[in-house]
């Protein structure tokens, strides 16, 4: 899976703060009531909503992994249009380009 560069220069040269992020990552991801799919879901509508790009490939490859559909990407996606705008539509390439290598 394709891990960002910033990830994984946050992994390399921060170590300690890598390992305490990801610690409380699992943390959080151990007290959501969500499968891991509709968890991945909404993962990938939150960083399409913020813009946090670099994430989308890893996590949407993820999702394929888990047995989304390509339209269940899109709509991820495109779930937050409503509350901040077509901002989101930029992250669509992005997510689409991850869906389909």
């Amino acid at each position: 899976m394709s891990v960002s560069t910033a990830f994984q220069t946050f992994a390399t040269q921060a170590p300690a703060h890598h390992t305490a992020w990801m610690t409380a990552v699992r943390s959080l991801a151990g007290a959501s009531t969500l499968d891991e799919r509709t968890d991945e879901l909404a993962y990938v509508a939150v960083l399409a909503a913020t813009g946090l790009h670099s994430g989308l490939p890893f996590h949407v490859q993820r999702l394929r992994e888990l047995g989304a559909t390509r339209e269940e990407v899109v709509s991820a996606v495109l779930v937050g249009l409503p509350a901040v705008g077509n901002g989101v539509v930029s992250a669509l390439p992005v997510a689409l380009e991850a869906y389909d290598a």
